[in-house]
This record gives C-alpha cells, structure tokens and sequence, in this order.
C-alpha cells in the first residue's frame, strides 16, 4: 500500500527486454539509479512504486535497484515509453509510523491517460487528461481523488467531454516529474479504490435482490407492474 506522496524521483539507468514465457509474452527488466533516498531500509522482495506501478525489488545497492516488469503489467501502463534517463516518481510501501498525507493507494495502475493541456496559473500549473480506455471515466468525479504517476492529487473539474483536470501547487511541482511532461505525454492512473468497490457492493446487492423472488426490491417491482397492469386495465 503507498500514499501517493513521492519520495524522491529516480533515473531509469536500463531498460532491458527478457523472455518472459511464463507469463506469455515479452518481460522487461528495469535499473532505476538515484534512488539512495528510499534505499537505507531496502531489503529483497520489498515493494517500491515507481511512477504508480507497485514493483518488487529484485537487486539493489546504495544508489540502484532493480525491478522486473511483466507483460500484463506493461499493457496497462506507460512503461514502454520509458527509455534511459527518464525520470521516474518513486515511493515506497508505508509503514507503521507513515503518516498517511495523502490517498489509499495500490500501486495497481488501472490505464494510462494523455496530457491534453497545460495551463499555468498563479504558481500553479493546471493540467488536463483524457484516459485511454473510457470505461474508467465512471471514477473520475470532481474532488475525487486520483493517483497520477504516483502522484495524490484531487480532480478540480471534469468536462462534457470526459476530460478532467488537477492543479499542481509548486511544492508539488518542484517534488514530482509531471512539470517535466510536455503535452501529448502519457501518465499512469490509478483510479480510487473507494468507487471501484461501492459499485461491486451495488451490483451485488441488486443481483442478489433480483434472484429472491420475496426481496424488497422484487416486491417493489411487483408493486409497480401490478399498479401498471390496473391502471392500463381501467383504460378499457
């Protein structure tokens, strides 16, 4: 579990593609150096996020570590635009003493979104999205939280046509690499958990009314058909 409260932001040192056949398909392998910050209390098998996507340290020294990527995983991100010397948002898994400033985070990239504008106003820079894949649209709501590449921030507004917009204050920017993005860059988005799982409970409420024939719902479908029937009945 993460924050979205970056640490530090680190280098992509190598980007090195591997047979991966266990999991179907093209694996990658990548070095990420600049990272001592978050690295004093390392250990093999820990979870780091590295631009929102959850990953597992495989190797790592004072300055690197290293991750292994999987196919599935490079569908739903933007990791296949990384190249060496892209920056990179990272955060390590909370702990017990983590003071939790910003959103419950999985570190599970739901899809990638495109940066659409960019606006600067005051010291903040406003930013505009519009995701890759629309059936996510349903999470985004204004004052919603969201987790860009890592990052927590708050949707201030979305539009008719489904594009939404955060604003970045300069602490923010000086901290994180979003400033670094041109327009036409794409971000990782993890959608909030907290949608995701009201809407699992409502169809599994409506489901589970439906099937029972003697639910509240059922009877006051019943209700309403029967007061139809007579009321189309009287007409005659």
């Amino acid at each position: 579990m993460f924050t979205g409260i970056v640490e530090a932001i680190g280098t992509v040192k190598e980007y090195k593609p591997y047979d991966d056949s266990e999991s179907g398909g093209q694996g990658v392998s990548i070095t990420i150096t600049d990272a001592s910050k978050i690295l004093n209390d390392c250990h093999i098998g820990d979870s780091i996020a590295i631009n929102g996507i959850c990953l597992t340290v495989t190797e790592f020294s004072e300055d690197v570590f290293k991750v292994g990527i999987s196919p599935e995983t490079i569908k739903r991100t933007n990791v296949s635009s990384w190249i060496n010397n892209s920056k990179v948002n990272l955060e390590r898994a909370v702990s017990q003493d983590v003071r939790f400033g910003g959103h419950y985070v999985q570190g599970h990239v739901d899809t990638v979104a495109t940066i659409v504008s960019k606006e600067n106003e005051g010291n903040s820079i406003i930013f505009g999205f519009k995701l890759r894949d629309s059936q996510y649209n349903k999470y985004i709501v204004e004052k919603g939280f969201i987790c860009i590449d890592g990052t927590s921030l708050t949707i201030t507004n979305v539009d008719k046509d489904d594009i939404f917009y955060i604003s970045m204050i300069k602490h923010t920017q000086q901290n994180v690499i979003m400033p670094l993005k041109a327009i036409g860059g794409e971000v990782n988005i993890e959608v909030d958990l907290t949608g995701k799982i009201i809407e699992k409970q409502i169809l599994l409420t409506l489901e589970n009314q439906i099937e029972n024939e003697n639910s509240a719902l059922n009877k006051v479908i019943s209700k309403i058909v029967d007061e139809r029937i007579k009321k189309y009945m009287d007409k005659k």
